[in-house]
Formats: C-alpha cells, sequence, structure tokens
C-alpha cells in the first residue's frame, strides 16, 4: 500500500505533513516517573518502544487466534503470524459477542495475567502518580483487510461520564502493527481544545443517533482545528497511554496479518469509576 493516502471506516486520507506527524517517543523517560508525566500531561499520550516482553506479546496473539475455527487463517499461517484467508468463519456471532473467541479470551486467565502484569500496574501508578486500580472492562479488538472498519475520531470521556477523569487507557497491539495494519492514530495537542472546536467535523458523521464519536471522517476531523494525526509503526512490546481528553482514532486494516490490540483502563485508586466499565467487557454490552 502507498503512503499517499490512508484511510479509516473506508474513508481516505491523504497520508501528507499537513495532516499526519510522527509520534514523540518517550521510551528515554520511561526509568523517570516525574519525567514522563510531564510528557504525558503535555502531550496527552506518551509511547513507549519495547516496554513489554516481545515474545509474551506475541504468545498472546497465538493464544487468542488458536481460538478461532479453521478458516480464519490463510493456508500455511501459523496463529502467531495471524495471516488472514480473505473470508471469515461461518456461524460465528458478532465480535465480543457471547460465543466469539473475544468473549471467552477476555475471561481467560492468560488475558488476566497479561492484563495485570506489574509492568503496566506501575507504568499507569507511575503517570496518574499513585496507587491505581485496574478497571475489570479489558477490551480485545481484532480486525482484517476488507472490513473498512476502524474506530472513529473520540474521546475516552465521552465513553466514562460516569466517573472520575483521573484514568487512562493503555492501547497494546498484540503483534507488529504499522500504519497499514491500522494502528491507532492521535490528534496532536487535542486534549486541549473544547468540544466547541470539533462542531465542523461532527457534520460529517456517520452515526448520528450516538453524539460520542466525533466523526469517522479523519480527514475533517483535523481540518476542523488544525491539528495533525499522530502515528507509529508499532512493534510487538509497544505500549501507548492515553488520557481521557485526547481526540483518537484508528486507520484501516489492509495488510494479509490481522491486527489485534488490547485496550485497559486504570484509575486513581480512591477514585469514582464509571461503573460501567467494572464488569468484563462483551461486544454488545453498549458501554
Amino acid at each position: 500500500m502507498s503512503r499517499q493516502v490512508v484511510s479509516s471506516n473506508g474513508v481516505p486520507i491523504p497520508f501528507t505533513d499537513e495532516l499526519f506527524a510522527p509520534m514523540p517517543d518517550s521510551t528515554p523517560l520511561a526509568g523517570d516517573a516525574a519525567a514522563l508525566r510531564r510528557r504525558f500531561a503535555e502531550d496527552g499520550v506518551v509511547l513507549l518502544r519495547g516496554f513489554l516482553d516481545r515474545r509474551a506479546v506475541l504468545d498472546l496473539r497465538a493464544a487468542y487466534l488458536s481460538a478461532f475455527p479453521d478458516g480464519l487463517l490463510a493456508p500455511g499461517s501459523t496463529p502467531e503470524e495471524g495471516i488472514f484467508s480473505g473470508r471469515s468463519p461461518g456461524g460465528l456471532p458478532a465480535h465480543g459477542v457471547r460465543g466469539h473467541p473475544a468473549h471467552a479470551f477476555v475471561r481467560d486467565p492468560r488475558f488476566t495475567a497479561f492484563a495485570d502484569q506489574p509492568a503496566l500496574t506501575g507504568l499507569a501508578a507511575a503517570l496518574l502518580g499513585g496507587p491505581v486500580e485496574r478497571l475489570p472492562r479489558g477490551i480485545l479488538r481484532h480486525f482484517h483487510a476488507g472490513t473498512l472498519a476502524a474506530s472513529r475520531a473520540h474521546t475516552d470521556h465521552a465513553y466514562m461520564t460516569r466517573g472520575s477523569d483521573r484514568v487512562l487507557t493503555m492501547w497494546i497491539p498484540v503483534g507488529d502493527c504499522p500504519v497499514e495494519t491500522g494502528g491507532l492514530v492521535y490528534l496532536e495537542g487535542s486534549h486541549r481544545e473544547t468540544a466547541e472546536r470539533f462542531a465542523r467535523a461532527r457534520l460529517a458523521r456517520d452515526r448520528a443517533h450516538d453524539p460520542r464519536p466525533i466523526s469517522h471522517d479523519l480527514r475533517a476531523t483535523a481540518l476542523a482545528v488544525g491539528r495533525r494525526w499522530l502515528w507509529h509503526d508499532y512493534e510487538a512490546g509497544d505500549v501507548t497511554v492515553h488520557g481521557p481528553h485526547l481526540v483518537h482514532a484508528s486507520l484501516d486494516t489492509v495488510t494479509d496479518a490481522m491486527r489485534v490490540s488490547v485496550d485497559l483502563r486504570f484509575i486513581l485508586r480512591g477514585e469514582k469509576a464509571d461503573n460501567r466499565w467494572m464488569k468484563e467487557w462483551a461486544g454488545d454490552d453498549g458501554a
């Protein structure tokens, strides 16, 4: 795929310097909690390359994709490689709904052990400045080429309005995830914008019934506030952490390799959490 143009939810967006910029790398700050907090407050997001053990991340990918019936993986592909066959197995319910492998997987002890590993809890505590708790609603997302489905431009706060905003999200690619595989992109400095500034972008959206997403059109969203989308060619082991008011979205998956990722939320202990996030995720839970 040429990076002259990428897309999100099937809507093209030119991959130009006007609309995209490389995400700043916060990896050198990983051992300095105060410096990492300052970067997080300034940018609304930190990228830590190789923060997790690559083998552990790839093992999680293999375990999840092994749970699918025959037909999802291309002939000769291992679950770790996760090469899409071009067709989804029949008979499965919608992603994340009871009976789908993702629904069972986020309830599996392997997923819980991965989500609760000390490295992630410690990172959350460093960024929030105190002891933290992980919200039980950990999400596993899975996209493959041809679906033209991606996360719309949104803030997490729009989905977590019944609790404290002293909460953060960790996005973990479960496998290598370059731009073409549909990684997360962040709207530079958007945590400092008012909601009213995005009014123009909201005119171009495909979910008029749902006020939470800003737009499925990332070009319109960027131009509405004159800000760029921050991107990175993620590798297994990378972690990004973002705050609740930073606008973010994802790009379409167009590679043979499928995109699998995990979203985890942490809150400062003692803060009120949105009760919709206090139970395990299901694809049809409406939260």
